[in-house]
């Protein structure tokens, strides 16, 4: 199984020894050894897979990579976290996904409200099975737990991704007074519930809730 390291915090280093990655398109810095790069449509998952990313809005230009060797992929100096999946389910924006284990099952699911005030739409991309996916994140990101005695509270801006079996909740402070220009200032949280962990950026892209 290819083996995941990073190189510094920006750059994920990935060997291989004659199996394969899928890493988004055009992400590829730098290898040694012998590779092959195959360009993928609708994030590798066959026409079916395809259809799907383009009615849900969670499009993947992903490639292929296959060899022996090392290969290191980068995207624009964002840093880089691994995740180490055991038969669990990833839920990832799809622009903060960088790499995966060619074995990992990847997929969409509704993210509802959630996926509106994050402003990336109402459909998030799942990685599922057994092996090593590299998320990125604007600035060094934390993963805060969540259990049943601390259910958790999150700026969807800052939102990057989850795993574990964990229930969201939209919460809004909208009321009279944010109608009349007095809002607090955090007019929307993602509540989570439950068991698991929640990928945090130190960075908040723009949503709907922050113009409020």
């Amino acid at each position: 199984m290819a083996q995941f390291r990073l190189q510094g915090s920006k750059v994920l280093a990935v060997d291989l020894t004659g199996d394969a990655v899928k890493a988004k398109n055009g992400s590829m810095v730098a290898y040694d050894g012998q590779m092959a790069f195959k360009k993928m449509t609708g994030g590798g998952e066959g026409l079916r897979g395809m259809v799907t990313r383009r009615l849900t809005g969670e499009q993947m230009t992903v490639m292929e990579v296959q060899g022996h060797g090392t290969c290191f992929f980068a995207d624009r100096a964002s840093e880089i976290n691994l995740v180490n999946l055991r038969g669990e389910k990833l839920y990832v924006e799809s622009s903060n996904l960088l790499c995966t284990d060619a074995g990992l099952r990847t997929g969409t699911t509704f993210t509802g409200l959630r996926g509106a005030t994050t402003g990336n739409g109402l459909f998030t991309t799942t990685v599922e099975g057994s092996g090593q996916a590299a998320i990125m994140s604007d600035g060094p990101a934390v993963v805060l737990r969540v259990s049943a005695q601390y259910p958790l509270s999150v700026d969807p801006g800052a939102y990057i991704a989850h795993t574990g079996n964990l229930q969201q909740s939209f919460q809004s402070g909208v009321n009279f007074r944010t109608l009349i220009g007095e809002g607090s200032g955090e007019a929307f949280q993602i509540r989570f519930e439950g068991e698991g962990l929640v990928y945090v950026q130190p960075s908040e892209r723009n949503t709907v809730g922050g113009d409020i």
